[in-house]
């Protein structure tokens, strides 16, 4: 049996990974940034752990819960896309077994969300307050949902890409950053520079939601630019530790326009999750033959 226990250590290594990671124009602990420090993220992580690992939550409870939870303890939105993401793998870990794989369970979970899910995430994305969200003329998350939380997802998939990961059952994460993220350990045997890779493939290759949401398309290109360079300098160095200048540059580029990739940020936190809870299930399933 996997206990909540260890799901809650995973999940807040995850994040801790993550924040060790620098991500430029994110928040690490190399630099705060967008009124936000490593301490806020850490924090975050432990009120939320708790509620995303509650096997007696439903899926929006746990959302609700953990977002609510951070809220009480850092006052502003830290960890909402993050937790978004991790809820729906820390709940299909109660559908696995030997002849089920996490994404075969997490598929489940998808397709099984209700409308009491998608309300008590339309509570917490409205008590998180994310930047830049607008109102929208169908299922407005400041109403009364009337269809799934998944159909909801639908509805902003074209604008958001964590939405877009319930629909696509985390394609971008079994099919791209888990891949990304082997790569790189294979490579360099470090989870952090691990995670930089991940984050940097993902910003060359598609806008951030979080950055469209505020300032629209005028800053993708110049990210993609800076991200395609980095990423290029990541495949080509043995030793990423010389390519930490780059990191400050960027970096300070970034902040200094506002301009913050949080959407590729969360996505790096549950690559990392996901990694942890299939190495978790190869070891269970192994003991149980």
């Amino acid at each position: 049996m996997i206990s909540t226990h260890q799901l809650g250590e995973l999940y807040r290594q995850a994040c801790e990974i993550e924040l060790q990671a620098f991500k430029p124009g994110n928040v690490s602990v190399y630099s705060a940034g967008h009124d936000m420090t490593a301490a806020d993220f850490r924090i975050s992580a432990e009120v939320s752990a708790a509620p995303l690992c509650n096997p007696g939550y439903s899926l929006g409870e746990k959302i609700f819960y953990a977002v609510k939870n951070t809220r009480e303890a850092v006052g502003c939105n830290t960890n909402l896309g993050i937790i978004l993401l991790c809820a729906p793998l820390m709940q299909a870990i109660s559908y696995t077994h030997p002849d089920l794989t996490l994404r075969q369970a997490l598929s489940r979970v998808l397709t099984r969300t209700t409308v009491e899910d998608a309300d008590w995430v339309f509570k917490a994305i409205t008590l998180a307050s994310p930047g830049g969200l607008g109102n929208s003329d169908d299922q407005d998350v400041t109403e009364r949902p009337s269809v799934s939380l998944t159909e909801a997802m639908k509805l902003a998939s074209a604008k958001d890409r964590i939405a877009l990961q319930y629909v696509t059952d985390y394609k971008d994460i079994f099919d791209f950053t888990v891949l990304i993220y082997y790569n790189a350990m294979s490579k360099w045997g470090n989870q952090e520079w691990a995670v930089v890779s991940v984050y940097a493939d993902l910003l060359r290759r598609f806008p951030d939601s979080h950055i469209e949401r505020k300032y629209g398309d005028q800053h993708s290109e110049m990210v993609a630019s800076r991200m395609t360079r980095l990423s290029e300098e990541l495949s080509n160095s043995n030793n990423p530790e010389h390519i930490m200048p780059m990191l400050y540059s960027i970096d300070q580029e970034l902040k200094s326009r506002g301009v913050n990739p949080g959407t590729a940020a969360d996505i790096s936190v549950a690559t990392v999750l996901t990694v942890f809870l299939e190495d978790l299930l190869a070891i269970v399933n192994k003991s149980m033959q």
